[in-house]
């Protein structure tokens, strides 16, 4: 990931949902006619793998922050 996309990251992450939402629907309308290739098999085995390891860490983050927690809850942020 270059800088200038982790910058428009950490930008979004500081929006209002409001603003989110706007930004969202604005770059789904300037992408939708973009000719990009479908995506490999591998590709989205790799994207798959880091959403759920994303996951599995806010996972973990949260049972050790929450001692209340009952051994069969999940707590998903």
């Amino acid at each position: 990931m270059t800088a200038i996309v982790q910058e428009l990251l950490d930008t979004f992450d500081r929006l209002t949902d409001s603003e989110r939402l706007d930004l969202l629907l604005e770059i789904l309308k300037r992408t939708i006619h973009l000719d990009f290739p479908p995506l490999s098999d591998e590709d989205l085995v790799l994207n798959a793998e880091g959403i759920f390891l994303e996951l599995d860490d806010s996972y973990r983050k949260n049972q050790s922050s929450s001692n209340s927690t009952s051994s069969g809850e999940y707590l998903f942020s």
